[in-house]
């Protein structure tokens, strides 16, 4: 069933998803094919098509995933600046960044029982590539896996943009024989029905503080 949202409201809150997807209701098929199908109309880098979608479902694969992204965590939150360790000014802002931290850390420990797990990729490697060539692959798959999203959202599912499970991605190649010589995974998207269906956006910062016009 298709949600009956604006433009507008599908824009605004279409939100990273974890707490709320319900592990526990199928996603169908042909519901994420149909998703796939919408993501493939965004626009491509010189109209090549290169982008792919290794959906997986089985339980036993989702787990290998899982369990890189889990490693994966543990080398991010050894990092510098994690996302748990940044801190602002404003009090209402900590209070954000705490419940994204414990929704993150949810998802870690559930996240092989998700219904659906999505791995876009490029037909291409952008190790060593000049900038206006890494922009075009990514140029080519970003916007269709956005629209893939917005489509989730408005079929009533869930979906958040993972990137943890690449510092393995070798390792996650082999497993779902990806070729990694010639093919890039750039996220894992988990998705599922979600708990409820209202999302509301939510305060981001002043567009005159990002926006610089005729330069910065």
């Amino acid at each position: 069933m298709q949600l009956s949202l604006s433009a507008r409201e599908l824009l605004t809150t279409t939100r990273a998803v974890r707490k709320r997807l319900d592990i526990t209701r199928p996603v169908e098929r042909e519901v994420i094919e149909e998703c796939v199908a919408i993501a493939q109309q965004a626009p491509t880098s010189s109209n090549t098509e290169n982008q792919h979608f290794v959906i997986v479902t089985d339980p036993i694969k989702k787990s290998a995933p899982a369990e890189l992204f889990r490693r994966g965590w543990e080398t991010y939150v050894n990092l510098p600046k994690p996302a748990s360790k940044i801190k602002f000014e404003d009090p209402e802002r900590n209070g954000t960044q705490s419940r994204v931290a414990s929704s993150a850390e949810y998802l870690r420990d559930h996240l092989q029982e998700v219904p659906v797990h999505v791995i876009p990729c490029i037909a291409a490697r952008t190790e060593g590539m000049p900038t206006v060539m890494q922009s075009e692959a990514w140029g080519s798959i970003a916007p269709a896996v956005w629209s893939f999203m917005l489509a989730d959202r408005s079929f009533g599912l869930g979906t958040s943009w993972t990137i943890l499970h690449l510092f393995y991605e070798q390792e996650a190649a082999s497993i779902l024989n990806i070729p990694f010589k010639e093919v890039m995974q750039v996220a894992l998207i988990p998705v599922g029905y979600t708990k409820g269906i209202h999302f509301k956006s939510v305060p981001r910062e002043p567009v005159s503080k990002i926006v610089h016009w005729n330069g910065w």
